[in-house]
């Protein structure tokens, strides 16, 4: 392996730009870290239980990138404002990322990664899928570097979402695994139509992704391969579906900045359900496809 995954990330020694604590006296969940990270504050979500900051590098961790965070303390963002540059402590645990300690510092002390072009070619905008419609056919390679396209699942309901293997952020990637091996656990304990439901994750780093990398990624998430492909291809198809869910991608200094979209595809090709970002559950992505299944 070139890279190490989250799984590993999220144990790694104790580093950061400026300094870094390990004192794990403020949280009782053993697998915490604390990063001391700076950065220039972007947006905020309409209810400011998130917030968009542009931060530096997190040498270990992440690169320099611009992604959401939710503070621990809401007081401590409340009277902040879009380009104010800040200081603040990262948590990140096997399951969670959120920050504290947040403090207003002078602009000139955060030091930003210069902005790195798109490592992708552009594409035409392909347009976007709503349940209902028909899901266009794609070709991909898979983790043993045999060809997947819609005709693999033909005659079976495959529930689709996007990953890559170095995202770094608990909530997101690793959080959509976790909820695809227990998918994977309630497909293998059904005992009727539903357990011919497939599983396909979708690399959104195809440049980095091989086939190879990809497998080893499914052996440490415990894929089964004969229920749970992951799959990888030419970045312009990877593209044109990622449009097509509405699945935002931007590299960002060597990482990517990204959305989240599972779907459940029925054994005809036709999109069923669509689910946006991470807030939903294994249990209603198991209702959903034993439900289409009888």
């Amino acid at each position: 392996m070139r890279r190490t995954f989250l799984g590993k990330i999220a144990l790694a020694l104790c580093v950061s730009l400026v300094t870094t604590s390990c004192d794990r006296s403020e949280t009782q969940d053993s697998t915490a870290r604390h990063y001391e990270v700076r950065g220039i504050v972007r947006g905020f979500a309409p209810d400011r239980s998130t917030i968009d900051i542009e931060h530096e590098d997190i040498p270990g961790l992440m690169p320099s990138m611009t992604m959401p965070f939710t503070g621990k303390n809401q007081k401590e963002i409340a009277d902040l404002k879009i380009e104010d540059a800040i200081s603040f402590r990262m948590t990140v645990t096997d399951k969670d990322l959120f920050i504290d300690q947040v403090k207003r510092i002078a602009a000139s002390d955060v030091h930003l990664a210069e902005p790195h072009p798109t490592a992708r070619p552009s594409t035409a905008v392909a347009a976007r899928l709503r349940e209902g419609d028909i899901l266009p056919s794609f070709s991909l390679t898979n983790q043993d570097g045999a060809r997947v396209s819609l005709d693999t699942f033909r005659g079976q309901q495959f529930v689709l979402t996007f990953v890559f293997t170095r995202c770094a952020i608990p909530k997101f990637c690793p959080l959509i695994s976790r909820n695809f091996s227990e998918l994977q656990d309630a497909i293998k304990a059904d005992e009727g139509a539903a357990a011919k439901t497939r599983l396909l994750s979708i690399t959104l780093d195809p440049h980095f992704d091989t086939p190879d990398i990809l497998k080893s990624y499914a052996q440490q998430e415990k894929a089964d391969p004969n229920i749970w492909t992951f799959a990888t291809g030419d970045p312009a198809e990877i593209d044109a579906l990622t449009q097509r869910f509405s699945v935002f991608v931007q590299p960002e200094g060597g990482t990517i900045s990204h959305g989240l979209a599972t779907a459940l595809i029925g054994s005809e090709g036709k999109v069923l359900k669509i689910w946006r970002g991470n807030f939903w559950k294994p249990s209603e992505v198991i209702d959903a496809f034993r439900s289409a299944a009888k």
